[in-house]
């Protein structure tokens, strides 16, 4: 069963623990490499959420958000 883009987008918040987002989201993972953030395999990851590591990556936190939603609902399709 997949995911709408509604589900995808109201899922992926600001507030989540970046680890949390890469282990549910594996297609997320290649976003956060894309811009820069070295978050993958960082023992810091758990703890961190997506906003906080926007901020110390000096990531526009929409754009990253928009590309994590995205990529997240791409993931799904596969999966379908």
């Amino acid at each position: 069963m997949s995911s709408s883009p509604l589900e995808v987008q109201m899922t992926i918040e600001f507030t989540q623990s970046v680890d949390d987002v890469m282990r549910h989201w594996p297609a997320t993972i290649r976003v956060f490499l894309n811009h820069g953030m070295r978050c993958v395999g960082c023992p810091i990851a758990c703890f961190h959420t997506v906003d906080e590591a926007c901020h110390e990556h000096r990531v526009d936190h929409e754009t990253f958000l928009a590309d994590l939603r995205a990529a997240a609902f791409e993931g799904s399709q596969d999966l379908g």
